[in-house]
């Protein structure tokens, strides 16, 4: 009688006559990691390998998830880090951001990797000088770069400028931030208002549905997602204030500090809706496939690109 070898196992399926399989024997399917099946049929003989046997596969969601948690663990061990290891993934994190931009809006190979040099050295700079002076930098670079496009690519040339500064200024906004006495906290803190938005925006968008926030621009976003998202931060800011300052500095300002966080998350609902919007004009879906179940960079870092420069310039005026 046919059976399998190393041991007895439940069949979960069987599948008679399987092609790939000897004449006369049966394939069973097991899903155990490191478990290895072989045709066994009434003589013994297990020479052969089973096939058709196929990988579990994830869902759409479950893949967002398992990605969402990965990106969450990196940039988490980025900031507490600091230093080289946050430098370099922002700069990563900007260049790729601009590397998409550029194909979305048809940017020519050269103008591409001159937009990557400066916003290259801009990060640099945002580190080991003055962050205004990064800024200076991003802004003649950007300004340069459009007036070059003009005589190149006249049509491209105003999304070149303006992809820089786009990717750019966060970059700038996050390094600086980090580089404060209290540049772990903060940073966190923004990084951690912007999850808590998203992650709320999401679930409870698809969870309780209704209106579209903007269905000309979005179809996906509904004002449930966005009121709830709203709601998570407001309770949220007050609990983050606490763990960058005291509780002592944070009684008796929890109001301020929940405006400041119901601000800052309207800031990312507005620049989630951006991207989507430039996205629509450029035709396509997703900014990128480098993220699996989010789409590109771009895609993830929507919401986070204006939030950390309102809060770069709050913190900078506020200081």
């Amino acid at each position: 009688m046919a059976g399998i070898e190393r041991g007895s196992f439940p069949k979960l399926s069987v599948a008679p006559g399987k092609a790939g399989a000897p004449a006369g024997t049966t394939v069973c399917c097991l899903r155990r990691v490191g478990l290895s099946l072989r045709w066994v049929d009434a003589s013994g003989d297990s020479s052969q390998p089973a096939t058709g046997v196929h990988p579990v596969r994830m869902t759409p969601l479950a893949l967002r998830i398992v990605t969402g948690i990965v990106l969450i663990v990196v940039a988490i061990a980025a900031v507490r880090v600091g230093g080289t290891a946050f430098l370099a993934l922002t700069t990563l994190a900007v260049l790729l951001m601009f590397a998409e931009w550029s194909v979305m809006h048809g940017v020519g190979r050269g103008l591409r990797l001159g937009g990557l040099t400066v916003l290259a050295a801009v990060c640099g700079l945002a580190v080991y000088g003055p962050a205004l002076d990064a800024v200076i930098l991003l802004a003649a670079g950007a300004a340069l770069l459009g007036l070059f496009a003009r005589g190149m690519d006249r049509p491209r040339a105003f999304w070149v400028a303006s992809g820089l500064l786009y990717c750019g200024l966060p970059g700038i906004a996050l390094l600086w931030l980090r580089g404060l006495p209290l540049g772990l906290e903060l940073t966190a803190g923004v990084l951690a208002l912007v999850w808590t938005a998203d992650i709320v925006a999401f679930f409870a968008g698809r969870a309780i549905g209704g209106p579209k926030l903007a269905p000309t621009i979005s179809p996906g976003k509904t004002w449930a997602g966005a009121i709830a998202a709203l709601i998570a931060v407001a309770v949220a800011a007050p609990l983050l204030g606490e763990a960058i300052f005291s509780a002592t500095a944070v009684s008796g300002r929890r109001v301020y500090f929940v405006l400041i966080g119901v601000g800052l998350a309207g800031v990312a609902i507005l620049g989630d809706l951006f991207e989507s919007w430039l996205k629509r004009r450029a035709g396509v879906k997703d900014s990128g496939t480098l993220l699996p179940g989010h789409g590109g960079v771009m895609d993830r870092l929507d919401a986070l690109v204006p939030v950390s420069v309102v809060a770069a310039l709050f913190v900078a005026v506020a200081r």
